[in-house]
């Protein structure tokens, strides 16, 4: 499904997280600082649909949320991240998906790649 609202790219992710086994995903209790929060059983996720890359402060709050929550995370973004996210995320081992205005979703760092295939690192 393209992506051309917000609600279309939380839709997008949340197909992404049941796709890889998570048939229990729904908005998350608790909100991130900027984006939607998605949860589900051992995962939590956030999306960000606005025009800029998110940051390393983005990745750093999504991965706080998931250790008290002793479950994984994964970011979704439309624009991108700062280099710094990226950075942080690998050291972090918060995976990070780019959601193409197709509707396609896109592994951008090994942490996603190894979710993407199955493979809990």
């Amino acid at each position: 499904m393209p992506v051309r609202t917000a609600r279309d790219a939380v839709t997008v992710a949340a197909l992404y997280l049941r796709w890889l086994g998570h048939d229990d995903v729904r908005r998350a209790d608790q909100r991130p600082p900027s984006g939607i929060g998605l949860a589900a059983r051992g995962m939590v996720a956030q999306v960000d649909p606005s025009a800029r890359p998110a940051s390393l402060r983005d990745v750093e709050c999504l991965w706080l949320t998931a250790m008290t929550e002793s479950a994984a995370c994964a970011f979704f973004s439309l624009s991108g991240y700062t280099s710094e996210a990226r950075a942080g995320a690998d050291g972090l081992g918060v995976a990070l998906f780019v959601l193409a205005p197709t509707g396609k979703v896109l592994p951008v760092n090994a942490p996603a790649r190894a979710l993407a295939s199955g493979d809990p690192g």
